[in-house]
């Protein structure tokens, strides 16, 4: 049978079961301990469809914990439960519900989901650079557990882009920190966040913009060396990125050229460019 046969079979069941309810006379208060652990599943399952409110089928995947309790619908029930409070951004629920379902059945061929649905709880929260970091931060940590622990699962693929996603997420900010200090003159402050995305964040979309400012930050602080070998990091590793030929024409207006100098942090970057274990 195919799977939208499979499927059409389910939510016919759904139908029937709802229209069984009504015939009991049974409301939204109806007791649900006359019905089979498959009834109450497949109600569920209806509601999860049928409406646009994904909360209501809820209580249905929690009665089957109560009324069948370590049964196989038990199990399936808890992870729906976690999918249907990320549905319905109920994201602290849908993360209790995870790691519950993860706690209990570590093992179980659901597990990479569940684990899956976790990383989102957090990962689906982190939407804009202004906002607090820490979301993101605990988007990365489960979403690597994901990968390292489930390599080989369908999620592990989808969890790697999301991943970079977030890791790129982070090096913004730390962009919009740095050019808000670089905008007001604060040289020093705007150096100590650029340096963070070129060492911590190298792979990020956002190291040549900031080698770029790092070239203007030096520059105006007259260490001219620092520049200088900011420019020539960026030449080596982004030679086409039009945040290369902003830097050479600000070298260039004051007679200076991309070359590496001096022995600061830059320096040992530049070499480590050259050995090939940056970016």
């Amino acid at each position: 049978m195919s799977k939208a046969a499979i499927r059409g079979v389910g939510l016919v069941a759904g139908v029937v079961f709802a229209l069984s309810a009504c015939n009991r006379n049974t409301g939204p208060d109806e007791s649900l301990a006359d019905f089979s652990a498959e009834e109450i599943f497949q109600r569920g399952e209806f509601e999860l469809e049928t409406s646009r409110r994904a909360s209501r089928s809820l209580r249905y995947f929690e009665a089957i914990e109560r009324l069948y309790p370590y049964t196989e619908w038990s199990r399936r029930a808890l992870i729906m439960q976690a999918f249907a409070h990320h549905r319905a951004r109920d994201f602290d629920e849908s993360r209790a519900a995870a790691q519950r379902f993860l706690d209990m059945y570590p093992n179980d061929e659901d597990a990479p989901y569940a684990a899956y649905l976790l990383a989102l709880s957090f990962y689906d929260q982190v939407d804009e650079v202004g906002r607090d970091q820490g979301v993101t931060f605990q988007a990365l940590q489960h979403l690597r557990r994901l990968i390292e622990e489930y390599p080989d699962s369908d999620y592990a693929r989808s969890a790697i882009l999301k991943f970079e996603l977030a890791f790129d997420h982070l090096a913004a900010k730390e962009m919009e920190i740095g050019r808000f200090y670089l905008g007001r003159g604060n040289h020093n402050a705007a150096i100590n966040r650029f340096r963070v995305v070129v060492e911590d964040f190298q792979t990020s979309t956002h190291t040549p913009e900031a080698l770029h400012r790092l070239v203007e930050a030096y520059l105006s602080l007259g260490l001219r060396d620092e520049a200088q070998t900011a420019a020539a990091i960026l030449g080596y590793n982004f030679e086409a990125n039009p945040f290369y030929q902003d830097s050479f024409r600000l070298l260039g207006g004051q007679g200076l050229e991309p070359e590496a100098r001096g022995e600061g942090w830059l320096r040992t970057i530049y070499r480590q460019a050259l050995r090939g274990d940056w970016i």
